[in-house]
């Protein structure tokens, strides 16, 4: 095996970390997802900085945490000056691009204050977070909203299917037994085959053109971000993926009646939004999962594709591959939907590295247990790139130590995430206004602590209560420990890596220099 030379970055969306076989899921097939597991380092205590799609990505592509990067929720943009994998990358000569979602928003304000043109190659790969759009699609493309230029959508007309919509009317739709069409937007349709031919889904197309992408960059060094959407919802998978799995496949909600008790106010009022009142019914939840199940199935059959056409190709002996998730799903766990908050269903995500050079050999099929964040891969791609970590500025650890087996000292001792819950109703419920509406998670081997504004924090003893379900933010007994995770998040927030803009070394070389630059004060 050769030393790194490419990169395949790829990322699904609203994957739980605990849904692959690798990870032990009792009944999900996930064989090739599992092969890649055994090939490289399957790290099994990974967290993502923010469990919704916009902060997280953009963690993962800066190497930041988002109190740094400040892009809080969907559709708030990334401050221009932040610099992301891409920027990195290109400067290191590789060619990065994106087939995919990145759910990025451009700080299109700070563009036309400074006169950048988004047509121009700077404007492009700034609006893009930094990658080459080869296929940008974010994947949700409501009819009243949807792009007349949608690639995807160009593509299903082209293979026969019709409508002004067809991501909708054919990739993410079904029909009933009286062959009527129904929507994949609403969760009672998810046991419908959808429209779309497995060959055409979006799974299947986005695998296609980063096949193509790779085979048309031959011998150039790539980074490639492969971002499917699946399994996010719509919960819409196409045959035979729709009925692979039953009822008596659904694992169990992690919830309990007691978790209704003394509830924390913030968890109270996301139990009130829609998608956690039907993920809370046991016969929404069983008509719903094995959909999302299929949707991971039919994301391993592309895996399996995928490692092929690179080993067939001769790139396996030379790409790092990562394999990840930009955050869970709460599919009813705690009597809770969707994601946001700090369960480990929501912000544990898969993460797999395959490693191809020797140094890695040592560590290969090993699950590494040990506590890994989102921003960790980015100086990880750096550090195998080029032996630069770029630790002014990239918040993350270097994750090549664990893959080669050379750590000297102690590895992280804490992961941390965050919250703006502005955007969502959960705030109005609580009469609150934006701004008032952050919280913070702090995860240790033993305890998670969230810490949120205005409000009592919540603590789980994670040895006596792994499936998170008692609530110690008000026990008497446990108040030093709250004390202390309280202020582990105080003296992470005071190492944020604000000073982006010059290196450790330029300090060290300015360090005490005023007198040898002609400089003198206070001397006599």
């Amino acid at each position: 095996m050769a030393n790194v030379r490419n990169i395949l970055f790829i990322m699904c969306d609203q994957l739980r970390a605990d849904y692959l076989g690798c990870n032990g899921h009792p009944t999900l097939r996930t064989p090739h997802i599992d092969a890649m597991a055994n090939r490289g380092v399957n790290f099994s205590r990974a967290y993502c900085q923010a469990p919704v799609c916009g902060p997280s990505r953009m963690s993962f592509y800066t190497g930041r945490y988002m109190r740094s990067h400040g892009a809080t929720y969907n559709g708030v943009p990334l401050a221009l000056g932040e610099v992301t994998m891409g920027d990195y990358l290109r400067d290191l000569g590789l060619r990065t691009g994106l087939i995919g979602k990145t759910h990025m928003a451009a700080d299109l304000a700070a563009m036309q204050r400074l006169g950048v043109n988004r047509r121009s190659e700077p404007g492009l790969l700034a609006s893009q977070c930094g990658f080459e759009p080869w296929e940008r699609d974010d994947g949700l493309h409501p009819d009243g909203s949807v792009d007349p230029d949608l690639a995807y959508n160009g593509y299903l007309r082209h293979h026969g299917y019709a409508g002004d919509n067809p991501w909708h009317s054919a990739a993410n739709s079904g029909r009933d037994a009286d062959g009527e069409l129904q929507s994949g937007w609403f969760l009672q349709n998810a046991h419908l085959p959808a429209e779309v031919h497995r060959d055409h889904s979006e799974t299947a197309y986005m695998t296609d053109r980063a096949m193509e992408k790779i085979s048309a960059l031959g011998d150039h060094p790539w980074c490639l971000h492969l971002s499917y959407i699946k399994p996010h919802w719509p919960y819409m998978a196409p045959a035979p993926y729709h009925n692979m799995y039953g009822r008596r496949d659904v694992v169990a909600a992690n919830r309990c009646p007691e978790e209704k008790q003394n509830v924390h106010p913030v968890i109270a009022a996301f139990r009130q939004h829609e998608e956690s009142r039907n993920f809370s019914n046991d016969e929404i939840r069983n008509h719903v999962i094995p959909a999302y199940m299929g949707l991971i199935s039919e994301i391993d059959d592309h895996m399996g594709r995928l490692m092929g056409f690179l080993e067939h190709s001769g790139r396996l002996d030379d790409t790092m591959i990562i394999f990840t998730s930009d955050h869970g799903d709460y599919l009813g766990d705690h009597w809770l939907g969707e994601k946001e908050m700090f369960h480990d269903c929501a912000v544990r995500i898969p993460m797999i590295v395959i490693d191809p050079s020797r140094n890695a050999d040592a560590s290969r099929s090993q699950v590494d247990d040990r506590l890994v964040e989102a921003i960790d891969l980015l100086p990880t791609i750096t550090d195998a790139l080029s032996q630069n970590r770029h630790d002014h500025v990239l918040e993350g650890r270097s994750l090549l130590p664990l893959l080669h087996n050379r750590l000297v000292g102690p590895w992280r001792q804490a992961v941390f995430s965050e919250a703006d819950y502005g955007f969502r109703a959960a705030r109005r419920n609580l009469g609150l206004k934006p701004g008032q509406t952050r919280a913070f998670m702090v995860r240790t081997e033993g305890f998670k602590y969230i810490s949120f504004l205005g409000f009592r924090a919540q603590l789980f003893d994670l040895q006596r209560d792994p499936e998170e379900r008692v609530d110690l933010g008000t026990s008497e007994a446990h108040a030093a420990i709250r004390t202390d995770m309280e202020t582990r998040l105080s003296d992470w927030f005071k190492s944020a890596k604000i000073r982006a803009t010059a290196t450790q070394e330029t300090v060290e070389a300015r360090t005490d220099n005023h007198k040898t630059r002609g400089i003198y004060f206070g001397q006599w």
